[in-house]
């Protein structure tokens, strides 16, 4: 019972690393490691997490930064964008996304996506484009791949950058490459829910790009490379040695739990047939889906999630108010997708360790649900 009376679901959204005991003990351990060297910042840990990490993703660089909303903000800075320039997104993103974009000091133009992956395209981005249009940032959705090579290819066309927010899609594949490996950076968050979480909030920006590696190091830091010669204008972005040694922690177990999340997902997509819900559609032939969140679609979202609440499953809306109808960025547009995705969709429990029973469990509540409507 938590403090406010409230009852804990019986099969929550998420688990953390609470309910992994072998997993914490080695956890603090690392904690404990950081404490005794008293390097709290940068050092050590945060350099040999930047090389595992790279080497995860199959790229030459990565550079530790605070969040993931940091992470593209100083991407798209060390890329040169800034005020005259606008920036894709998709509507139907965490806000985030356009943040970093107004952080950098450019303009986010929002585009709608496709009705069934709920991902940009490259027709999509294609009607969003405007002689400004400097770069697009396709959003990894979920854990699900955005079909990348028509993008890039459009990308490459009309001279435009390609920064990839892969903040929900840790170690995914496109093909033979990770995600984010692709554009000119991609742009990861470990906020502890992800699929590879931190203890708090950091962030990781990967490229190929030496010029783009070094911009985002001397921004994340107050614009030095050494004490107090400060070259530029910069930030405090920096990733804290805590969250390196978690991280480096987590990092050897992140394939096996991706494995265990696409095993519940499919478990999930084929117990929910014929239930009345829109389960995740399989990603395409070299696509990926290591389903960071499960989100299906009913046209009675709101009355399904309480029904599920009712009978102790969590659920969760990611997100319920598309960017371009929110009061930061309310502009004048009409992206249908988005907004009819922002009516139905709903985030189901999804973990590695989701069991079978729990599979069955939820799969019988909305079948359940489907039976009982008016």
């Amino acid at each position: 019972m938590s403090q406010s009376g409230a009852q804990a679901p019986e099969i929550p959204l998420t688990r953390l690393d609470d309910g992994d005991p072998d997993l914490l003990d080695e956890l603090l351990d690392a904690v404990r490691r950081v404490a005794a060297s008293a390097r709290f910042t940068l050092g050590e840990e945060v350099a040999a997490f930047e090389a595992e990490f790279a080497d995860y993703c199959g790229t030459r660089h990565a550079v530790g930064v605070s969040s993931g909303t940091d992470a593209l903000a100083l991407a798209l800075r060390a890329l040169g964008l800034g005020p005259g320039d606008e920036v894709v997104v998709p509507a139907n993103s965490f806000i985030g996304t356009a943040e970093a974009v107004s952080l950098a000091g450019a303009e986010p133009r929002f585009a709608d996506v496709d009705p069934d992956t709920a991902l940009l395209t490259a027709e999509t981005v294609s009607d969003a484009l405007t002689p400004r249009t400097a770069c697009v940032i396709p959003v990894h959705l979920y854990g699900r791949t955005v079909d990348l090579d028509p993008l890039a290819k459009l990308a490459r066309d009309r001279g435009i950058l390609l920064v990839e927010d892969a903040c929900q899609a840790h170690g995914a594949w496109l093909g033979t490459r990770r995600a984010g490996t692709i554009g000119d950076a991609g742009c990861f968050s470990f906020y502890p829910a992800k699929n590879l979480g931190a203890w708090g909030d950091a962030g990781a920006v990967v490229t190929r790009r030496s010029d783009v590696a070094d911009g985002v190091r001397l921004r994340r830091s107050h614009g030095e490379r050494q004490r107090h010669h400060h070259e530029i204008p910069g930030t405090t972005a920096r990733l804290d040695a805590v969250q390196a040694a978690v991280l480096r922690v987590k990092l050897r177990r992140l394939d096996s739990w991706s494995a265990g999340r696409r095993r519940a997902g499919a478990a999930l997509t084929d117990a929910l047939r014929d239930t009345g819900v829109t389960a995740p559609p399989l990603p395409p032939p070299g696509g990926d889906d290591v389903f960071h969140q499960f989100v299906v679609r009913s046209p009675e979202r709101d009355r399904l999630r309480h029904h599920l609440a009712e009978r102790g499953i969590d659920g969760a809306v990611h997100y319920p108010v598309p960017i371009h109808r929110t009061p930061a960025y309310a502009r004048a547009l009409r992206l249908p997708v988005a907004e009819a995705l922002a009516d139905q969709i709903l985030s189901l429990p999804m973990h590695p360790r989701l069991t079978d029973g729990e599979v069955g469990r939820i799969a019988s509540v909305v079948a359940e649900f489907g039976g009982s409507r008016p």
